[in-house]
């Protein structure tokens, strides 16, 4: 698939047959344990829609091909902390190394430079996510100057009974200016806010995971970048 084939969107309406389709697409891409529910995304839609969101904004950005989803991008921007939060990034791998992804990155950031624009009046501080640790694309995103892979022991909550909570790398990614390190304090809150407001944890506190981040956190006043083991070097030709 080109780039330029690509119809890049945001998906408005609860009733969009692209919400089912991107999440079957998400479904097929990543394990069970890191996926929401398919309500939530709808639930999401219907708040939207009734007008309810107060300094928190929730995006889905489809691509599509021919009818076809190509990729899917989900993020939340959170007022409170004036940072943007990426969820998912998929794309499905007929259209891989295609350009599809950082296109729909730029349309999800895009989106939350609005939102901070609108709802703080400011500019955009931060984008944050989270990927598994031997993800190809880790060692990519350390390489670009404002990003920040940190060095502490992430968990995405729990997401049903039968689960566990998952490890993962959480990045924070500076719009400001380049961070080499970020307070222990900054990351706690921008934890709690995550699991409190986008996972909807009634009670972070009272999580075991999360007491875990915050136990290995308050041994730092700083988190640095987390190291990663030396690519494999490709034995010579001839």
């Amino acid at each position: 698939m080109k780039p330029h084939r690509a119809h890049v969107r945001e998906v408005i309406r609860p009733q969009d047959p692209a919400v089912d389709r991107g999440y079957r697409l998400l479904q097929r891409t990543f394990p069970k344990a890191e996926v929401v529910r398919r309500s939530e995304w709808h639930e999401s839609l219907r708040e939207r829609k009734a007008a309810l969101w107060t300094d928190t904004r929730w995006h889905l950005v489809v691509a599509e091909v021919a009818g076809k989803i190509a990729g899917v991008v989900s993020g939340t921007y959170l007022g409170n902390v004036n940072t943007g939060v990426i969820g998912y990034l998929v794309v499905a791998r007929s259209a891989r190394r295609s350009g599809i992804g950082p296109r729909l990155r730029a349309r999800l950031e895009a989106a939350f430079r609005r939102d901070a624009l609108r709802i703080r009046g400011i500019p955009l501080q931060a984008v944050v996510g989270e990927v598994r640790r031997d993800n190809p694309w880790l060692r990519t995103l350390m390489l670009r100057e404002q990003v920040l892979a940190l060095d502490f022991p992430y968990l995405q909550p729990q997401l049903r009974r039968s689960e566990e909570p998952v490890s993962l790398v959480f990045y924070y990614k500076s719009l400001d200016h380049v961070r080499r390190r970020l307070s222990a304090a900054t990351i706690r809150r921008l934890l709690y806010t995550i699991w409190r407001r986008i996972y909807r944890i009634r009670r972070p506190l009272s999580d075991l995971a999360f007491r875990r981040m915050l136990a290995a956190l308050s041994t730092k006043r700083t988190v640095g970048a987390i190291r990663l083991p030396a690519p494999p070097t490709r034995p010579r030709a001839g």
